[in-house]
């Protein structure tokens, strides 16, 4: 009886390890180049949301710089990398226009409050667990496919420790 009592446990323990792997969407890297995204993902939106965000992280594992100059999506009717910071205590939120420089051995994060990436007037609500297409389009090394996974509303996003985030202004922090 005690080594039914085991096996059971082990197969309820690997049926939950196995549930939450799959409950989890992976977020895998794309490399373009010496250009490594990972962290792909997305807030789910509410019905009638007027935008939505994008966030991830570029790696620059070259010895030259690229620069993020543009994005794109069909899941909106525009889609555009923006800045929000706060200068005198008055937050902005502005379009980078001129793009985004990923200096050689560097990484830029794109996350809440900082550089991130805007889909204005989304065709449907972000559904979490589905995933929006995006693409990155650098100076050098061209454009690049990702899939942003949707996580739920309001979560904080992937942490992760990176060797180097970008300030909102551009500076290394």
């Amino acid at each position: 009886m005690r080594g039914y009592l085991c096996d059971m446990i082990k197969h309820i323990a690997f049926s939950l390890l196995l549930a939450a792997s799959l409950a989890t969407p992976a977020l895998a890297d794309v490399t373009a180049g010496p250009l490594v995204v990972s962290e792909p993902w997305s807030r789910a939106t509410p019905p009638g949301a007027k935008v939505g965000g994008g966030y991830l992280t570029i790696k620059n594992t070259g010895t030259e710089p690229d620069t993020l100059v543009s994005v794109a999506s069909p899941v909106s009717e525009k889609t555009e990398l923006h800045l929000m910071k706060t200068e005198d205590g008055v937050m902005t939120m502005r379009p980078a226009t001129d793009g985004v420089e990923i200096p050689a051995g560097q990484t830029l994060t794109l996350e809440p409050g900082g550089y991130h990436i805007m889909f204005i007037r989304p065709k449907a609500p972000f559904v979490q667990g589905e995933t929006v297409p995006l693409t990155l389009t650098f100076a050098k090394a061209g454009p690049v496919e990702v899939e942003l996974t949707i996580s739920p509303i309001g979560v904080p996003g992937p942490k992760t420790d990176h060797s180097m985030h970008m300030n909102h202004d551009g500076a290394a922090k």
